[in-house]
C-alpha cells in the first residue's frame, strides 16, 4: 500500500505541524484508494458482434475481430437510443483499496460481483484513510442544494488529529480483545469505518456506466451528479481504465451526456 505512515506528520513523508502519538508506529494512515484492473474481456467489437446478432444470427461471429472504429455510428446510435444490452457482453475486474465507507457506497449500486477480505478469517490491518489537504471539509446548503468549500488550517488540522487519535485508540482496543482470545469476529466490532478494506469487484461496461454516472462529478452529464470524493476517487480510476479498453464506447456515453443505456 502507498500512503503517508504514522511516523511522518504530513501526507508527503516530510515532518508537519501534526503531534504524532508515539503508539501510532505501527499504524499507516492514507489518503488516497487503489483501483487495479486485474482482468479483463472488454473491447468495443464485443458491443458490435452482439448488437448484430439480431439481424445476422449466426454470422455476427464473424464481427468478433472487426474494426470498432468503423462501427462508431452503430455504438453512438445505441448508446443514444438507449439500447444497452450489447454492452452487457464484456467483463472487467478490478482490484480496490478503499475504506470500509467507502465500500458501503459502492456496493449499495448492486451493479457488479464482490469478494471482499474477511475481518472473521484475518486480523486487519492498521491502515486507515484520512483527508488529504485537498479534501473540501465545509458543507454549504441544504441537502440536494449543497456544496463543500475549503476548511481552514486548523479545520484540516482537527480533523487529521482527531481521525488519527480514535484510530489508534480503536485498533488498540482490537488488538486487546484478540489477546484476550475473542474471537476476530467480535473484536473488530471497535474498528472505524475509516479503516481499509480490499475486494475484487467485477462488472460490465453497461453496469459500470450507470455506476459513473452517479459517482462522477462531470459538467458533461445530461443529470449533474454531486458524489463525496472519496467514492468519486474509485470511480474516476474505474472509468479511465474502461476507456482505455473501450474508446469508442466511452466516447459514445461521453457523447450523450453520461446517461447508462
Amino acid at each position: 500500500m502507498s500512503g503517508a505512515t504514522a511516523s511522518s506528520g504530513g501526507h508527503d513523508g516530510t515532518p508537519g505541524d501534526t503531534p504524532v502519538d508515539p503508539r501510532e508506529g505501527a499504524a499507516e494512515f492514507r489518503d488516497d484508494v487503489t483501483v487495479e484492473l486485474v482482468r479483463s474481456a472488454a473491447r468495443d467489437a464485443d458491443v458490435l458482434f452482439a448488437a448484430r446478432v439480431s439481424t445476422k444470427g449466426e454470422q455476427s461471429l464473424e464481427d468478433v475481430e472487426g474494426d470498432a472504429e468503423r462501427s462508431k455510428g452503430l455504438v453512438n446510435y445505441l448508446m443514444r437510443s438507449r439500447h444497452g444490452s450489447p454492452f452487457e457482453h464484456n467483463s472487467m475486474t478490478f482490484y480496490v483499496q478503499a475504506p470500509i465507507f467507502v465500500f458501503r457506497e459502492l456496493m449499495r449500486h448492486r451493479m457488479a460481483s464482490y469478494n471482499e477480505e474477511s475481518g472473521r478469517y484475518r486480523e486487519l490491518r492498521p491502515v486507515f484513510y484520512v483527508p488529504g489537504p485537498d479534501r473540501q471539509l465545509v458543507q454549504e446548503g441544504k441537502p440536494g442544494h449543497y456544496q463543500f468549500l475549503d476548511g481552514t488550517p486548523d479545520q484540516h488540522k482537527l480533523v487529521e488529529e482527531e481521525t488519527r487519535h480514535q484510530c489508534v485508540e480503536a485498533y488498540a482496543a482490537y488488538q486487546r480483545m484478540l489477546d484476550a482470545g475473542i474471537a476476530r469476529e467480535v473484536a473488530r466490532i471497535v474498528l472505524p469505518l475509516t479503516i481499509y478494506s480490499s475486494a475484487y469487484v467485477t462488472v460490465n461496461a453497461r453496469s459500470l456506466m450507470n455506476f459513473l454516472s452517479l459517482r462522477v462529478r462531470n459538467d458533461e452529464s445530461t443529470y449533474p451528479s454531486y458524489p463525496q470524493r472519496e467514492i468519486e476517487m474509485v470511480a474516476e480510476q474505474m472509468e479511465a481504465a474502461w476507456a482505455e479498453l473501450m474508446p469508442v464506447s466511452h466516447a459514445a456515453f461521453q457523447r450523450n451526456g453520461r446517461v447508462a443505456p
